[in-house]
């Protein structure tokens, strides 16, 4: 399928859809499994190399959903809502909290190309031995490695769910030619999941990318067609620096005004985010009449 044009209009904008068999029901055997897997991330690769994907604010949505998936792996209940605010509304010297860093985590490790020192810097704890090994990890596909990746490092620290997990997509994301962690594997997994071993590890996983690659295939397509809609409307924005703040809605799950103190006054970014909201080109995030977030 030909690369959609980056200049596609909202009503022009289709991405490849996974197919519903793949999505049906979960497979009861490793090969049925793996062969469902494989032709989920096939999808997901062939969407990942649309143009009119918003790469950087794709990473960011699906660090969120891994985010809060890991929340409730450690025990924690805070949803979407909850963890955006311990981040995007966090202050100079302010903890974001158990469940804000857990999102810090997955946000820092999609956020660079994916390495050692990169990982090592997103990773607290988790020693740059450690991670070139896992980056090095063997397995007979993507998945298999991945799941190497997770059972090793729940087999020396079983509470580091996170690390454990962003390790593992660094590993998928690398074998699928990838440059930056494409959260996938996290989205979907079971905490039953974490406690299983060898093939029956390997089933799970494999369940979970199908799964996992199919959230982020529809996430992509509702993106792609968002920012054709900020593109379409960035002409009528008047506001000095206008096109900057594009490229940061482009770029960040969630933006406050404040965070565009950098580019514009704070009265000018508060007009910005009001003009986008009416014009149907970003969306008010948390529901409140203040400390609020705008996105894509």
């Amino acid at each position: 399928m030909p690369t959609a044009h980056p200049d596609a209009t909202t009503d022009r904008v289709t991405l490849p859809r996974l197919p519903g068999w793949i999505k049906v029901a979960s497979a009861q055997t490793l090969d049925a499994a793996a062969f469902r897997s494989g032709a989920a991330l096939a999808y997901l690769s062939l969407t990942a190399g649309q143009a009119l994907v918003p790469q950087a604010l794709w990473r960011n949505r699906l660090a969120l959903a891994a985010a809060e998936v890991c929340a409730g792996l450690s025990g924690r209940r805070e949803g979407g809502r909850a963890l955006r605010d311990a981040v995007h509304l966090l202050r100079p010297g302010d903890h974001p909290g158990p469940a804000g860093l857990i999102f810090q985590h997955w946000l820092r490790a999609v956020a660079r190309p994916i390495s050692v020192a990169h990982l090592g810097k997103a990773l607290e704890g988790v020693s740059a031995e450690q991670i070139a090994l896992c980056l090095d990890a063997a397995g007979a596909n993507p998945v298999d490695r991945a799941a190497a990746v997770l059972e090793a490092v729940l087999a020396d620290a079983p509470r580091r769910e996170t690390a454990a997990l962003i390790l593992a997509d660094a590993v998928l994301s690398k074998a699928l030619g990838r440059d930056h962690v494409l959260p996938c594997l996290a989205l979907a997994l079971k905490p039953r999941d974490l406690w299983l071993r060898d093939k029956d590890l390997q089933l799970a996983c494999h369940r979970a990318v199908a799964a996992g690659a199919g959230q982020a295939v529809a996430l992509a397509a509702d993106l792609a067609r968002r920012a054709a809609r900020l593109r379409e409307v960035a002409p009528k924005l008047r506001a000095k620096a206008a096109d900057r703040a594009v490229d940061l809605f482009l770029s960040r799950d969630a933006l406050a005004p404040a965070d565009l103190a950098a580019i514009m006054s704070d009265r000018a970014a508060r007009r910005l985010c009001d003009r986008l909201l009416d014009l149907g080109a970003v969306r008010e995030l948390t529901g409140r009449d203040t400390f609020r977030l705008y996105g894509v």
